[in-house]
Formats: structure tokens, C-alpha cells, sequence
């Protein structure tokens, strides 16, 4: 056997290897959100928080806090509505309501998704009316992070309609502290708003792909190997 065969066999072995490697890191990271996918669904499952909780919490929510559900009391500063556009439900484009809600009597703001209105395909700058009651409000959501970011060329915006919301910036513009996270409201939709929300999505199913393309390389590599390097070298040794 001469040169050419063993540097073809520490290929093999080092493709092998590597991609035997890389599907076996893909298996992890899918246990990882696995167990990332169960702590929500539990979070979700557990009692109730209200104003005093999350009065108590401040600007910060905590680890154990992250996806629970919440029944909250305040008013809507209406006037700090923003509109987050290219959001589609159902296929159809459309904005992401979100209107910061001051909880009393504690005072602590909170931006809260309040659901998903169909735009104006006419006039894309045209803003839908809404129904956003004054006074006392009571509400039913869950503890989310801030909506997830698309991509935005023009970097950050200001206005009603936006691509994204920082929630730092968006507190400076308000004037009054917010809290790090968001509520997405569930409930009724007495004032027009689909609140739809997608189920969270870990990933654990894109992981499992990778992982099985992994795999099915290191597959390939080894059978092509044992095919040209060894099974047909037999047979043309007989």
C-alpha cells in the first residue's frame, strides 16, 4: 500500500471524525433546548402573578419569573403607542401593537404586546384606530421578551411605525423607566386585535436536522472509504 492510500485513509478518518463530532454536538444542543422547552411549558403551568409580584420585581425579571402568565392593573399611556410593521399573522402583513401599561399603585411600567393589526395596503403609512380604554385597566398576558428583532438597514427608528423596538431606547422617548421585559396580552380581543400569538419555538427540531446531516455524512464518508479503498481493492486482488 503506498502514499497515495494511507493519506486518503487520514482524510477519511479526520471527515469522519469531524462530522461523527459536529452530530454530536448538534444532539446536545438539542437536549439543551429540550430541557430549555420544558422550562417554559412549566413556567406556563404554574399560578398566576399579579401587580404586587411584579411591583416587587421592578425593572427585572427573574429566570423562574420569564414566561409565566399574569393578571396586571393600570393604565395605558396610550400616547407612546408604537407599531412594529412587517409582522405577518396568517400570512397576511401587518403591525405588532405595543403600548406601555403603568401599573398601580406601584407605578412600574411595563411594554405590553398587545396584539397584531392588519396594515392599510393602500397607504402603508396609514395607522389602524384602536380601541385602547382610559383609565383602569385590567389585563391577562404572559411575562415575554421584547419582540424579536428583523433586520433593519436604517438602524434605529423613531415614530409610530418602526421595524423594532429597543426597550432602553423606547424608555428614554417615554420619559419613565421600563422594565427589561414585555407582556404579550392574551385574553379576549374586544378591541380588534388578534392576539394569535405563535407557540415559542426552541429549536430542538432544527438541532435534530443538523444532527442527522452530520451524521449522514460521516455515513457517507466511511462507505465511500470502505468502498474505493478497501472492498474494491479486494476484489481486484482475487
Amino acid at each position: 500500500m503506498g502514499a497515495r492510500f494511507w493519506l486518503v485513509t487520514l482524510a477519511a478518518v479526520l471527515g469522519v471524525g469531524l462530522t461523527a463530532r459536529l452530530g454530536l454536538w448538534q444532539l446536545s444542543r438539542a437536549e439543551q433546548k429540550e430541557a430549555m422547552q420544558a422550562s417554559i411549558d412549566r413556567q406556563g403551568g404554574l399560578p398566576v402573578l399579579g401587580d404586587v409580584v411584579l411591583a416587587a420585581t421592578g425593572s427585572a425579571a427573574s429566570a423562574e419569573q420569564m414566561f409565566r402568565r399574569v393578571d396586571l392593573q393600570g393604565r395605558w399611556l396610550a400616547s407612546h403607542t408604537v407599531f412594529l410593521d412587517n409582522r405577518q399573522v396568517a400570512g397576511k402583513p401587518g403591525f405588532y401593537v405595543l403600548t406601555p401599561l403603568q401599573l398601580t399603585p406601584s407605578g412600574v411600567t411595563i411594554v405590553v404586546q398587545r396584539g397584531w393589526v392588519q396594515r392599510n395596503f393602500t397607504d402603508r403609512t396609514e395607522l389602524p384606530v384602536l380601541a385602547t380604554p382610559p383609565g383602569e385597566v385590567r389585563i391577562q398576558g404572559r411575562i415575554a421578551p421584547a419582540p424579536g428583532k428583523l433586520y433593519d438597514f436604517g438602524g434605529a427608528q423613531q415614530g409610530k411605525i418602526r421595524q423594532n423596538l429597543d426597550l432602553a431606547r423606547f424608555s428614554a422617548e417615554v420619559g419613565v423607566p421600563l422594565a427589561d421585559f414585555t407582556v404579550q396580552q392574551t385574553g379576549a380581543a374586544g378591541d380588534g386585535l388578534v392576539r394569535d400569538w405563535p407557540a415559542i419555538d426552541t429549536g430542538v427540531s432544527k438541532h435534530l436536522g443538523y444532527a442527522f446531516q452530520w451524521f449522514a455524512l460521516c455515513a457517507l464518508i466511511a462507505g465511500l472509504y470502505l468502498w474505493f479503498q478497501i472492498i474494491r481493492r479486494f476484489f481486484r486482488l482475487r
